[in-house]
C-alpha cells in the first residue's frame, strides 16, 4: 500500500447523498478478482448523464472525491474501493460514510475525511475552479483561498496510512519480534517445533 500524507489537487464535486456500492461499481463488474481496470466501470450510471462530474475535462484524474452523506452504504463490496483506487482517487470527503466502506477505503490506502455539511458546501465550490490540499499529519483540508477545515482520525488508521501499512505490511514490520517468538518457543518447547516441521 502506498503511503498517505498529503493529498493534494483537483476534487470530484457529486456531492450526493446516500451513494452505495452499487453505484460505485455495479455488480456486474464484481466477476474479477482483479484490481485492474476496475475505474472504468466507476459510477458508470452515473457517467450515462453525458453533464457528470466525472467525465468533465476539468475534473479529469481528480485524487480526491467530495461527497455527500452515508457515502458508501449498501454492500461490503470491496471493489467499492478497488474501483475509486484504479480511477486514481486518494482520498474522499463526506459528512458521514458507511463503516464498512470507510474500513475498505482504509484497507486500501484511501483517506476518508469526516466533515460538517458547511464545509462540504464550500469545498463543492471550491472544487469547480481550484485544487484541494488534504494534509493527513496536520489532518486539515485547505483550499487557496485560506479556508481551512480539521478533521478527526482513529490515530491506528493514520498510523498505518502514513506508514503506508496494510494487513501483510503491519505483519511484517513485527518479523524481528515474531523470529525471536519463535525461535524461543523451539528451545523453550521443542515438541511444538517438531510437531509443526
Amino acid at each position: 500500500m502506498d503511503k498517505v500524507s498529503i493529498v493534494e489537487g483537483g476534487a470530484y464535486p457529486l456531492g450526493v447523498k446516500n451513494v452505495d456500492t452499487d453505484m460505485i461499481i455495479a455488480a456486474k463488474w464484481l466477476k474479477t478478482i482483479s484490481r485492474a481496470g476496475l475505474g472504468k466501470g466507476a459510477f458508470e450510471a452515473m457517467r450515462q448523464d453525458p453533464a457528470n462530474v466525472f467525465d468533465d475535462p476539468a475534473h479529469a484524474g481528480s485524487p480526491i472525491l467530495i461527497a455527500g452523506d452515508n457515502f458508501g452504504c449498501g454492500s461490503s463490496r470491496e471493489h467499492a474501493a478497488w474501483a475509486l483506487n484504479d480511477m486514481g482517487v486518494k482520498a474522499v470527503i463526506a459528512p458521514s460514510f458507511s463503516d464498512i466502506f470507510s474500513g475498505n477505503a482504509f484497507k486500501n490506502g484511501i483517506l476518508t475525511v469526516v466533515l460538517p455539511q458547511e464545509a462540504i458546501d464550500r469545498l463543492m465550490d471550491v472544487a469547480k475552479t481550484d485544487p484541494i490540499h488534504i494534509d493527513l499529519d496536520a489532518q486539515s483540508v485547505t483550499t487557496p483561498f485560506q479556508d481551512r477545515f480539521s478533521f478527526e482520525i482513529d490515530p491506528f488508521r493514520k498510523t498505518c496510512l502514513m506508514g503506508g501499512l496494510d494487513e501483510i505490511g503491519l505483519t511484517l514490520a513485527e518479523a524481528d519480534r515474531i523470529g525471536a517468538y519463535e525461535a524461543k518457543v523451539k528451545a523453550d518447547r521443542p515438541w511444538v517445533s517438531a510437531a509443526v516441521a
